[in-house]
């Protein structure tokens, strides 16, 4: 639950930075408040007693690949993202079974234009996240402003863990303008603050244009990607984010794509509002 947000984009008003899951004025959702830091072994929700089928699947799949982590291979990405990730030699395709394999979801209509979302290739792609993260409204949330190695780092610690947190670049019309994180609350720190189901996913999205904010984007792409989320996991019942209270316009971004308010929450580094997007509600909301 790593990143606050900046939905200040959703509602026309001046950019503000921080909506615990989007950031429109630069940031849907930073890592700032994204409980579920790889570095902080008491924060890491697999304590928090995973079922023993996925243990075993886990353990099954890592055994299969001679000991590597089991979320991913080194195969090159599949034809529905080679866009933006095939030829990367850094680029790992998604395997897991955490998240339904992220990386063949494939594009999605919304009224902005045709959406991709694309697992992010470390190599290629860190000198525009990285620029993102520095732009002062986004960095306000996602504290990962600094030179490039800082950004890497957040980005190594998903891409070389066991798929519970896919980190993406939105590509609108075939333009990364968007910086995504689609990951499992239930597994994730999140899910110690609140009463979390099984399957329960959570959205971190930036706005990276700034051209790209102010104008009811971030609320359009975010419904989207909650829809695109419930169609492509069919286990998964609730799509959750937790933006930050004093960011409004992000609040008010969550709720014109579909999800509603569900509680106050203090987080570590944030008192959040936590979003929800149901399944059985998405075509009343």
């Amino acid at each position: 639950m790593p990143p606050t947000d900046s939905t200040s984009a959703d509602t026309g008003t001046a950019p503000v930075t921080d909506i615990g899951g989007v950031t429109t004025a630069g940031d849907l959702g930073s890592p700032v408040d994204k409980t579920d830091d790889t570095d902080a072994d008491t924060e890491d929700t697999l304590d928090l007693g995973l079922p023993e089928e996925l243990l075993a699947l886990l353990a099954e799949t890592s055994d299969a690949d001679g000991g590597r982590n089991p979320g991913y291979s080194n195969e090159a990405a599949p034809s529905s993202a080679l866009r933006h990730s095939a030829l990367r030699p850094s680029a790992l395709r998604y395997t897991d079974d955490l998240l339904d394999t992220v990386a063949d979801w494939g594009p999605i209509s919304t009224p902005a234009g045709l959406l991709h979302l694309v697992p992010v290739g470390l190599v290629s792609d860190l000198p525009l996240v990285s620029r993102w993260m520095n732009d002062p409204a986004v960095a306000a949330f996602w504290g990962l402003a600094g030179p490039p190695n800082v950004t890497e780092a957040h980005l190594r610690s998903q891409l070389a863990g066991d798929g519970r947190s896919v980190p993406c670049l939105g590509m609108l019309e075939g333009t990364p303008m968007s910086y995504w994180e689609i990951y499992r609350a239930d597994l994730d720190p999140l899910a110690r603050h609140y009463p979390a189901r099984p399957h329960d996913t959570g959205l971190h999205v930036l706005i990276g244009a700034v051209g790209d904010r102010g104008r009811g984007l971030g609320g359009t792409l975010l419904r989207a990607v909650a829809d695109l989320v419930l169609d492509r996991r069919p286990a998964c019942a609730r799509v959750v984010a937790e933006p930050d209270m004093r960011n409004t316009p992000s609040v008010a971004a969550f709720l014109s794509a579909g999800f509603r308010f569900s509680a106050e929450i203090e987080l570590p580094a944030k008192r959040a509002a936590l979003m929800v997007r149901d399944r059985t509600l998405r075509h009343l909301l």
